[in-house]
């Protein structure tokens, strides 16, 4: 389960990461704080690239924000409704960093991640200057202390006079991953004040959703999300714990982990193809993946569907079974082609049975994802 931005904000401020003051509006009609200094109002929807999307507006005085909040407040961006607006005081920024945890899935270890250069996507940063990224693994048995935090952001050579706030953060970050069963957490940018300061200006965080009645005792005000903002897919998948976000496109998309949806979501919008959907099937029983689909392929404008898994906890070859299930019922229909790739615990057993079901499978998403374009460019010809 995806958290918004100021839901993750919450959480920081909780846990004593420091974030800017702001304030949540949730309706153009309710009375705004009365703002005489710079402001930045941001859409609050999971997916990325607000700001090119026109979703971030900066404001220097209470008409502009008022004016702000009723052009964003039901926008669609790039296939989901704003309801939510975060208003934040803005911050002048003298440097920008990025902070991250993420769960390795190949070595079963947490692994922290901080670069020097922050504010852009860091698998760019990793790709162009791949030694401008640090990453450090580490066993929950073991943990992270502040002086290791010390010790390993001292090779990104930032200013001394700042190794002491970004160590703090980033065992705060490890903390927060370990405590809330997250999968992914996530500071870009992490900036540095003109006073000096060390800031969290977003916030990116994802829950695993087998983890979520246990969080529910922690998190109720987050994991109870009234449905009235829900859609009716999205109110069934719900009752059905599955984490699904209804967007505006017309290729159905299901996999296993939010960091590698959301992954998927960027990789299709690349090569210009829309997804209809971002729907996570994680779990240990098959029946996960058989309604996800289902779910998915009750919107219309489908035209084709993609899996993309990577197993670990969530064995391929159950998923699997829940996909060719769910084909043997007839589920999918014959017009709508299904591509899956598959890797990792359980792969060559689950290729096999959704090979044997019919579906085109294959090791790598980048070669799967490939395969959808041509497929869509065969039905363009003929």
């Amino acid at each position: 389960m995806r958290l918004y931005e100021f839901e993750a904000k919450e959480i920081f401020k909780k846990e004593r990461i420091p974030v800017p003051d702001g304030f949540i509006v949730s309706s153009a009609d309710e009375p705004l704080r009365n703002i005489e200094k710079e402001f930045v109002v941001k859409s609050q929807v999971l997916i990325g690239a607000r700001g090119k999307a026109g979703g971030i507006k900066f404001v220097k005085n209470s008409a502009e924000l008022q004016n702000a909040v009723g052009e964003l407040l039901g926008k669609n961006i790039r296939g989901l409704t704003v309801k939510k607006i975060l208003a934040e005081e803005k911050i002048a920024i003298d440097k920008e960093f990025y902070a991250g945890a993420i769960f390795n899935r190949s070595t079963g270890k947490i692994a922290v991640i901080f670069s020097a250069q922050g504010g852009m996507e860091i698998e760019e940063v990793a790709k162009n200057n791949p030694k401008a990224v640090l990453k450090k693994e580490i066993d929950i048995l073991d943990g992270f202390t502040s002086e290791e935090a010390k010790k390993f952001i001292s090779e990104s050579k930032i200013d001394k006079k700042l190794n002491d706030q970004v160590a703090k953060i980033l065992t705060k970050l490890y903390e927060i991953f370990v405590k809330y069963d997250a999968e992914i957490v996530e500071i870009n940018p992490l900036v540095v004040t003109k006073q000096g300061q060390v800031v969290a200006c977003d916030a990116r965080m994802s829950i695993y959703d087998d983890a979520l009645p246990k969080q529910m005792k922690v998190l109720p005000e987050i994991l109870n999300r009234e449905d009235d903002a829900l859609t009716p897919l999205e109110k069934e998948a719900k009752k059905h714990g599955l984490g699904y976000i209804e967007m505006d496109g017309n290729i159905g998309v299901l996999g296993n982990g939010a960091g590698l949806n959301l992954t998927t979501l960027d990789m299709l919008q690349y090569v210009g193809l829309k997804p209809s959907n971002f729907l996570e099937v994680s779990g240990r029983t098959y029946d996960k993946a058989e309604k996800g689909l289902e779910i998915i392929l009750k919107n219309p404008n489908i035209k084709m569907v993609f899996g993309n898994f990577f197993g670990c906890i969530s064995r391929c070859d159950v998923i699997a079974e829940g996909l060719a299930g769910a084909i043997k019922k007839g589920i999918l229909p014959k017009h709508i082609p299904m591509v899956v790739a598959m890797r990792g615990n359980g792969g060559k057993e689950g290729s096999e049975t959704l090979r044997r079901a019919g579906i085109e499978v294959y090791e790598d998403d980048e070669t799967a994802i490939k395969r959808l374009l041509e497929i869509l460019k065969n039905e363009h010809t003929n």
